[in-house]
């Protein structure tokens, strides 16, 4: 096993191994969107009470409310726990996964120990920190893009998108990726081998989110597909 080396550079097909495998580990991440969905819609739908949204129902200055009705704080920290809940299945399911055979299936936290600072309960406790930490980060620049989208009138009205696809999903990538550099340097998920990938995947990111929201919209777990 090459533990400097477990994303070999090389032909073309090698390349996109790497970009999956940049997507797996950064997927329990990503998908706080999908967990922010399920607690502040469709479980409080399901059970019958209220979400509570971020802004209050408060405007700003322009007149639009400050984030609207889809910004929850059930949905922001439930997003964010999702995404802890994912880190550790991840790492269950691919832990000892370093050599480039192990490819796709990377565990997030393959390189953490008792000396990182999220190592808070033990293995199992740095996945949900680790996954907790960068979920909230994704749902934060979630936030933010919507933010700005209400800033500039852009707003989803019933089956109509807001025609922002990047606003939609650059501002979460940032921020996850942003917060992964910041606090977890020298984890697998910043390796210097990927660093490329990394921006591969940022780039490709408005269309994966639109692929997975046809999806979610095919499944009936989402009322639009955007």
């Amino acid at each position: 096993m090459d533990v400097l080396s477990p994303f070999p550079s090389g032909d073309p097909a090698i390349s996109a191994l790497n970009i999956l495998s940049v997507l797996m580990m950064y997927g329990p991440f990503y998908l706080a969107n999908t967990g922010a969905m399920l607690f502040g819609k469709w479980i409080p739908e399901k059970l019958g009470f209220s979400s509570i949204t971020i802004d209050g129902g408060r405007n700003w200055k322009d007149g639009f409310r400050l984030l609207g009705d889809g910004k929850t704080w059930n949905g922001l920290l439930g997003g964010a726990v999702f995404s802890g809940l994912l880190t550790m299945f991840a790492h269950h399911l691919w832990l000892g996964g370093l050599s480039p055979d192990a490819r796709p299936f990377v565990d997030p936290t393959l390189l953490s120990g008792p000396d990182d600072w999220f190592w808070v309960g033990g293995e199992w406790g740095a996945a949900f920190t680790m996954g907790f930490t960068l979920g909230l980060a994704c749902m934060i620049g979630d936030t933010t893009g919507s933010f700005i989208k209400r800033r500039r009138g852009l707003k989803r009205e019933g089956d109509e998108s807001s025609k922002a696809p990047l606003l939609d999903t650059v501002p979460f990538a940032i921020a996850i990726f942003v917060a992964a550099f910041a606090l977890f340097d020298g984890q697998i998920i910043t390796h210097d081998e990927v660093q490329s990938e990394i921006i591969a995947l940022l780039v490709l990111t408005p269309i994966i989110h639109r692929l997975s929201n046809q999806l979610g919209y095919r499944l009936g777990l989402k009322s639009v597909p955007f």
